[in-house]
């Protein structure tokens, strides 16, 4: 067997272990569980509803690789 052989088949079997981890899924889902329970938050506590909307709109900035606002 060459290397290009081994390597490929190394390659192969790393590849296939990525495709199958999924804890990284977890912490997503988690994420995702949060970001629900705040939004309920703000519909039943309005006190909360401008923290929540201060929050989420960093959050959003910092996806579109903006700077946050000061404040």
């Amino acid at each position: 067997m060459t290397k290009l052989h081994v390597f490929i088949l190394q390659t192969q079997c790393k590849f296939a272990r990525f495709l199958r981890n999924e804890e990284g899924a977890s912490g997503i889902e988690y994420a995702l569980l949060a970001a629900m329970v705040a939004v309920a938050l703000a519909v039943v506590v309005p006190d909360v509803k401008l923290e929540v909307e201060t929050i989420m709109d960093s959050i959003l900035q910092g996806l579109k690789g903006e700077a946050p606002a000061a404040g």
